[in-house]
């Protein structure tokens, strides 16, 4: 009766072990597997010649072929004769037939990669949505396929698969992720952050944003993800989808913003700061009348204090990116670009309130700095002593000669220093 396939192989002959086995000759069945390796199962090995042998290697192989067992560091071999002497001893069919015995298959490895490869190229190649594939087109992208799922095989297949489905689903309208994991694969968990589906379908909808937006030409880009958490991040990539993550944090700060005429209310009442939500924002989209209309963007949350107190409703619409923006203030952003608003931005003249500007203006359409060049930053100089300005210089990408002015003079001014100069601007433009 044959073995169950899963059985170890039989140990080799005792005899065989004696002749070639043991740790001392190991580096020398090493040399000869890596002999045989390139060749395929049944082919012969022409004569070689071996060097550097140690004394224990040139006694095994002399006593193999009956020769002299005086100590020489190199033998000219013929593999043809080490089969016929393994034969004669009935030990095995050949030397390679003996060298599998004693330490498993020989595996041409270069061969066995590239087979390996171009499993995992044909696994990639056979993905439907287009930013699935382009993600996994590249090294990084097979690269993260194989951390993801070890082999290519059944297993990855159904997983590229799953990717793909979710992928077909979006965009989604203010869908939550759960209920999209639920709906598309039948758990809702399977899209949690670190679950290999969602790696994926992260990696494709990062690398779809990139194609669209030519965010790998953004200046502000490196810098914002640096500075945002792995979960904020991922809650921007999903939010961009149309998915809800975790949507009522981080709400964005508003002041006067109002969607057209019977849309349904947004943020606050006039003259009050209010709150919008990701999940009011992606639900419910308000129906911006903005075109042609300025909308004012601030870093700071006191500054939306200050107007509301001062102007009240006389302000014009300010919106607050409340630091480096996250999943709602760049999805409001997003909506009030696309409605034609003019977005105008100020923030902290320091390394971080330029960090935050890049990523907020750079690469977008309707931006302009609010008070944020050079020229401003001097004046704002005249206005305020500022505090120590510390920590690396960031480039403006709006203006090159922002951090050489900021590095010259080595304060750091502060938004609210500033109010109300800015506040003459909301003031001006709420008429």
């Amino acid at each position: 009766m044959s073995a169950p396939p899963d059985a170890a192989p039989p140990a080799p002959p005792e005899r065989l072990q004696r002749l070639l086995g043991g740790p001392a000759l190991a580096a020398l069945r090493e040399r000869l597997r890596q002999r045989y390796a390139p060749l395929p199962p049944g082919a012969a090995l022409p004569i070689l010649r071996l060097a550097r042998l140690q004394p224990a290697e040139h006694a095994a192989l002399a006593g193999l072929l009956g020769r002299p067992a005086r100590f020489n560091a190199s033998m000219q071999l013929d593999p043809a004769e080490i089969d016929l002497a393994f034969q004669r001893a009935g030990l095995a069919s050949s030397l390679r037939d003996a060298l599998e015995q004693l330490d498993g298959p020989i595996v041409d490895r270069a061969r066995a990669q590239s087979e390996l490869l171009a499993g995992w190229t044909a696994l990639a190649a056979s993905v439907r949505h287009p930013a699935l594939a382009a993600s996994l087109a590249g090294p990084s992208g097979l690269g993260l396929l194989k951390r993801l799922a070890r082999r290519p095989g059944p297993a990855t297949e159904a997983l590229l698969r799953q990717a793909d489905a979710v992928l077909q689903r979006l965009p989604a309208a203010g869908l939550g992720r759960a209920e999209l994991a639920a709906g598309v694969l039948g758990d809702a968990h399977a899209l949690d952050r670190g679950a290999p589906v969602a790696t994926l379908v992260l990696a494709a909808l990062r690398r779809g944003g990139r194609a669209g937006a030519h965010a790998d030409d953004d200046p502000g880009q490196e810098a914002a993800q640096d500075a945002a958490s792995g979960d904020e991040r991922e809650r921007d990539v999903w939010a961009a989808a149309g998915v809800l993550v975790n949507e009522l944090a981080r709400p964005v700060l508003v002041l006067n913003l109002a969607p057209a005429s019977g849309a349904g209310g947004a943020g606050g009442p006039p003259g009050e700061p209010g709150y919008l939500s990701l999940r009011r924002l992606l639900r419910a989209p308000p129906a911006w009348s903005l075109a042609g209309r300025p909308v004012f963007v601030c870093e700071n949350p006191n500054l939306v204090a200050i107007a509301a107190d001062r102007l009240g409703a006389g302000s014009a619409a300010l919106a607050c990116t409340d630091g480096m923006p996250a999943a709602a203030q760049r999805v409001l952003l997003q909506q009030l670009a696309a409605a034609g608003a003019e977005l105008r931005y100020h923030g902290d003249f320091d390394w971080p309130g330029l960090r935050i500007a890049n990523q907020v203006m750079a690469g977008a359409v309707g931006w302009r700095p609010w008070r944020f060049s050079a020229a401003d930053y001097r004046a704002a100089c005249r206005i305020s002593a500022g505090r120590p300005l510390d920590g690396a210089p960031v480039a403006a990408c709006w203006d090159a000669g922002l951090a050489q002015a900021m590095q010259a003079t080595g304060r750091a001014i502060d938004e609210e220093a500033l109010a109300e100069t800015l506040l003459d601007d909301l003031a001006r433009a709420g008429r």
